[in-house]
């Protein structure tokens, strides 16, 4: 909760989701839409460091449509929070093994009587959601464009999961079949055939994940025969031109996505006002923050600060050393917002790669 709280202090569009929400159980035969999963993302970020108070939360109906002009997809939205039921492993009164079951939301208020951007909703979160938030060791930070950019729900929850392990000692998930459907939400009776799964889940969501997270996504499948039993993914932060690549993409139009992804995507011709325009983003992007050709230590606070944030202990200017071999050329063209995520994801990296300092 102290950094859900530092993250919605800072700005922008990072937020942490506690872990314990991440690794739920859907009950048997149920898991949220990714219309409904979106929802609880915007939600969690919304309270922030407060989400485990009893408190209600409210939001702006104008930040959940994305450019719909109609507001009956929220109602469906809030209608599926309040009926979806979870679980957790648990104790009963005589502590014996149990199982807990529980809604996230127990209450919500949609506004009808507006219509426009003046519409809000306000929700609170149950007594069951709220402790295993405040009792969350572990979190994930997601990135808000990356969560409403993916179109399949089953990317979305791995993209969670990769989060959540990212930067620990081994950045794996590994579990049986079984396991695999209740961590991802898929129905058992929902691509039966392991090949179908593949195509049909795995393939896609890795396809989203690399072009739209800050990491990459591989897959291991471990068979008894020929059938597969376990799978185990692989998480891997990417370098910093990547990176890189990966916040442009997320400034981009959505519709053309998928032909990006593919690479079937057509090439258009810049008229002279286009370009002209073009040239004048590119001056005023010069003025923005560049990254220094010396010791980061004297004059670049922001960039320091997050060496020391993220770098797991070690000497910032040797860390600034890595970054601009890797970098190259490039370095002298990233600027602003896209140099601060390069250089957070390369130190962040830089610790996956070599550990902490002793």
């Amino acid at each position: 909760m102290r950094v859900a709280a530092a993250l919605r202090a800072k700005g922008g569009d990072e937020f942490a989701k506690p872990g314990n929400i991440i690794e739920v159980k859907f009950v048997k035969g149920e898991s949220l839409s990714l219309t409904a999963s979106r929802l609880l993302a915007l939600m969690i970020l919304t309270a922030g460091g407060d989400a485990w108070e009893d408190k209600p939360h409210r939001m702006r109906k104008a930040d959940i449509r994305r450019g719909h002009k109609g507001n009956e997809r929220i109602t469906d939205m809030l209608q599926e929070l309040h009926r979806t039921l979870f679980a957790v492993d648990d104790r009963s009164w005589r502590g014996k093994k149990a199982t807990t079951l529980f809604s996230l939301i127990s209450r919500s208020r949609e506004e009808t009587e507006d219509e426009g951007e003046a519409g809000w909703i306000e929700w609170e979160f149950t007594p069951d959601a709220r402790k295993l938030i405040q009792a969350s060791e572990t979190y994930a930070v997601l990135n808000r464009q990356a969560v409403l950019g993916f179109r399949s729900n089953y990317a979305l929850k791995l993209y969670e999961l990769g989060a959540l392990r990212l930067h620990r000692r081994q950045a794996t998930w590994k579990g049986d079949m079984k396991a695999l459907r209740a961590a991802l939400g898929i129905p058992p009776e929902v691509y039966t055939d392991f090949a179908q799964l593949r195509r049909k889940v795995l393939e896609k969501a890795k396809a989203e994940i690399d072009q739209l997270a800050h990491f990459r996504v591989e897959w291991r499948e471990i068979r008894q025969g020929r059938t597969v039993t376990e799978i185990e993914f692989r998480f891997e932060p990417k370098d910093a031109p990547a990176l890189i690549a990966t916040v442009d993409e997320l400034e981009r139009h959505s519709g053309g996505r998928k032909p990006r992804r593919d690479g079937t995507v057509e090439t258009m011709t810049i008229i002279p006002a286009i370009a002209a325009q073009a040239t004048m983003q590119g001056a005023a992007k010069a003025k923005e923050l560049s990254f220094p050709s010396g010791s980061i230590r004297f004059g670049a606070d922001e960039l320091a600060a997050i060496a020391r944030r993220e770098g797991g202990g070690w000497d910032i200017d040797l860390i600034a050393t890595g970054f601009r071999q890797q970098m190259g050329d490039r370095i002298e063209k990233v600027r602003g917002p896209k140099l601060l995520k390069a250089w957070t994801g390369f130190c962040e990296g830089w610790v996956t790669r070599r550990g902490r300092a002793t």
